[in-house]
């Protein structure tokens, strides 16, 4: 295959299953008119899309996505790349991939790196220390591969989910049952900062990873999905290592950097109105599309141009996703010209 323009997509399914099946504390599921909404809303989506890759989260059950493939009349044009045993029990990252372009076996990365750690004395006398242990993700990495021209490098992929900023339910633990009226009142604060805690954890792992594959050998690597933090959150800026963005006609480029498609569609705007979540009327973008320097228009590595970022978030305007089958995130789309830096 020899693509001229590659199209990355990402779309939290907003729990994807079929029909009566639990979900979370919920024991009834959808009702089979809600799942008929969303099989329909979300094929709507994928045809809107028309995307080389798109990474997926929040998918359930295996047979609810090939209901949607089939409703868009999609089902031969992408290859589903999904966990074994993916029957309604967990909630999974997933993909579609465009016919050829697949490359070898996908894997989805549970646990953290073997050699990562969070531990630290403390910069100076007066910080306390610290340590964090976190042995794996919430809901496992999806690494694939992608060969969009032939010759030319493979493209790895990553797609994500991290901890979302919903407090965890900290009444669970034993230490909370042991003195309810001391934490009870705390619940909301502590829960949020196991949750920050968590979501970091998950970003430094990845970062950790990457740099690994990525370190001095012109890699091209993607990462995108719903990572629960802004463009500019501390976790982002843990995974982009927040390189430099450059103007005019400026050219160097990252070894290992990550550039948000966000930013690279601001500098083309006039406006920033980007935003695919919305929780208590704070409009916020938690879904990204992050992209080595092989798609950074300023490097010296580059192989693929920006050529733009379409986000469909008018659903996000009513807050009664099961009226209408649609997810509760943005629905995002970059899209990437093949144009290979001329020295």
């Amino acid at each position: 295959m020899n693509l001229r323009t590659l199209t990355i997509a990402s779309c939290n399914l907003y729990n994807l299953n079929l029909p009566g099946l639990r979900m979370y504390t919920d024991s009834n599921g959808w009702t089979e008119a809600e799942y008929q909404r969303k099989i329909r809303w979300t094929a709507q989506q994928l045809l809107a899309l028309d995307a080389d890759l798109i990474g997926l989260q929040e998918l359930w059950h295996e047979d609810a996505l090939a209901a949607v493939l089939v409703a868009a009349g999609l089902e031969s044009e992408y290859d589903t790349v999904l966990p074994p045993n993916t029957r309604g029990q967990r909630i999974v990252c997933a993909a579609l991939v465009r016919k050829g372009l697949l490359v070898g076996q996908p894997d989805w990365i549970s646990d953290f790196p073997p050699n990562f750690l969070l531990s630290s004395a403390g910069d100076d006398p007066q910080s306390p220390q610290i340590g964090v242990n976190i042995s794996g993700f919430s809901r496992p990495v999806l690494h694939l591969n992608i060969q969009p021209r032939s010759p030319g490098p493979q493209v790895q992929v990553f797609v994500c989910h991290f901890k979302s900023k919903g407090p965890t339910k900290v009444y669970r633990e034993a230490w909370y049952r042991a003195n309810t009226a001391i934490y009870s009142k705390h619940a909301t604060s502590l829960g949020s900062a196991l949750s920050t805690i968590r979501r970091t954890a998950e970003a430094a792992a990845l970062r950790f990873w990457l740099t690994e594959q990525l370190k001095a050998n012109d890699t091209p690597a993607i990462v995108l999905g719903d990572l629960n933090d802004g463009q500019h959150s501390n976790t982002t800026n843990i995974l982009t290592e927040q390189p430099q963005y450059l103007m005019g006609e400026s050219m160097g480029g990252g070894d290992v950097a990550l550039y948000t498609a966000q930013t690279l569609q601001q500098f083309r705007d006039t406006r920033d109105v980007y935003y695919t979540h919305v929780h208590q009327n704070v409009r916020e973008s938690l879904d990204h599309i992050l992209v080595s320097q092989e798609f950074y228009d300023h490097s010296k590595k580059r192989i693929w141009l920006f050529d733009g970022l379409q986000l469909n978030n008018d659903h996000l305007n009513t807050e009664d996703h099961k009226a209408d089958g649609s997810t509760d995130h943005g629905v995002i789309r970059a899209s990437f010209k093949y144009k290979p830096y001329k020295k």
